[in-house]
């Protein structure tokens, strides 16, 4: 347990070693207060400490400046916003441990000692870009002492993941990259974009963001069954869905249950009433937006999934099972979710809301159809896996040139999406 945590401190560190001290700090600081209230589970006003003390460090990393500027807009002045980066995976490692002071305040997280607890919030594989993790999910693992009583079954399914999860990250999100980020780059820049760039680069992007981000959790996956760990798995075929309500059972779904859980039901859930509960759906999908960045694009974008959820879950209270009842509605129901789903990763994607409506005009066709290039200026559920000698003998090979192709192109520079985040 030693030894992982101190890895995974280095492999946070080699990014940029002053943001460590920030790391340590906010695990010694929920570990003090988890401790005390796992002991006294009555102890509200330091919950609420707690939780404030995790707010304002991402507040002040992540939504300072956004602050600032948009009070320079409202207000006449000019006040200048201090240079803040933005620390790796803060995000994901605040939830995580803001989920851990609520089940302590419960009494559903059993108290642990200080390497036990450095180790769940900075296990490497899952560190940086989730998926976000329950301290009752990962303890009893680690108490298990899974490297003492080694399962290689395990370490084949997760050597196969990882070879999965970076093939879709290298292969396939960094070369759909290479067709929408020219078209999102010229919105960006005021260029006029045409039907079929603006579908080019919104059709690019869905799929990037789904083999990127998928990726990223398929290897945090395989890298946990290394260690003989099951992490949770984070997607679920979410382009499949035939209803936003299922996109969101689907994508993400580790922060998907952390905003129910930990937000909409606090907030009273569908318990209130219909219009509450819309309202409620409405201020957790808004904040789901905020929670991914500092814009108002990602504000606007946590907003129209509110809106889409509200008018499906008013259509099923109408109609049921009208588009469930047979083929035909639930082709209909995919185009209609996969267009509402597209629609909206455009204002995910750009980096200003004019950049975002340019795009929107171009895939109404109010741009014309196509405009010349040389214009341009810019260019689950848990996996269910038997071993079998059949099964090796007819994936072993394919995995390994998998593995082969990826790691080859891995020294292209690149990023992942979700480290942002």
């Amino acid at each position: 347990m030693a030894f992982i945590g101190l890895a995974s401190l280095f492999f946070y560190a080699w990014w940029d070693v002053r943001f460590l001290a920030l790391l340590l700090a906010s695990v010694v600081f929920n570990f003090t207060v988890g401790r005390r209230l796992t002991k006294s589970v009555s102890h509200r006003p330091l919950l609420i400490l707690g939780i404030a003390g995790n707010l304002f460090c991402l507040g002040w990393f992540k939504y300072f400046n956004f602050f600032i500027d948009n009070l320079n807009l409202l207000l006449p002045s000019d006040i200048a916003a201090p240079s803040i980066i933005l620390p790796l995976g803060i995000s994901f490692f605040t939830f995580q441990q803001i989920a851990y002071l609520v089940d302590a305040h419960k009494g559903e997280a059993a108290e642990a000692n200080f390497v036990e607890y450095l180790v769940f919030v900075t296990f490497f594989p899952q560190l940086i870009a989730g998926p976000i993790v329950h301290h009752k999910t990962m303890m009893p693992q680690f108490h298990d002492h899974p490297v003492r009583d080694y399962d290689w079954g395990k370490a084949c399914m997760g050597l196969s993941l990882f070879a999965i999860g970076l093939f879709k990250k290298v292969m396939l999100a960094d070369e759909l990259a290479r067709y929408g980020s020219p078209i999102f780059a010229a919105a960006g820049a005021g260029k006029v974009i045409s039907l079929l760039e603006g579908w080019a680069a919104s059709l690019s992007y869905t799929l990037q963001l789904y083999f990127d981000f998928s990726g990223y959790s398929d290897m945090a996956i395989g890298l946990g069954l290394l260690f003989g760990v099951r992490i949770p798995a984070n997607f679920f075929s979410p382009y499949k869905a035939t209803s936003i309500i299922e996109f969101w059972q689907r994508w993400h779904m580790t922060l998907s249950a952390f905003l129910k859980d930990y937000l909409y039901i606090p907030l009273g859930g569908n318990r209130r009433g219909r219009s509450r509960r819309y309202l409620n759906l409405m201020i957790t999908m808004l904040l789901g937006g905020l929670w991914h960045g500092a814009n108002w694009t990602f504000v606007l974008w946590g907003g129209l999934h509110g809106a889409y959820l509200i008018v499906n879950h008013a259509w099923r209270k109408v109609f049921p099972e009208l588009l469930n009842a047979n083929p035909l509605g639930r082709i209909i129901g995919w185009t209609i979710t996969m267009l509402a789903v597209v629609v909206a990763w455009v204002l995910f994607r750009c980096e200003s809301v004019p950049a975002a409506l340019e795009i929107l005009a171009g895939m109404a066709g109010l741009n014309g159809l196509l405009i010349a290039a040389a214009e341009r200026t810019a260019e689950r559920r848990w996996y269910s896996w038997t071993l079998s000698k059949r099964w090796v003998a007819s994936t072993a090979a394919l995995l390994s040139v998998t593995l082969y192709f990826a790691v080859y192109h891995i020294n292209r520079i690149s990023e992942f999406i979700y480290f942002q985040f």
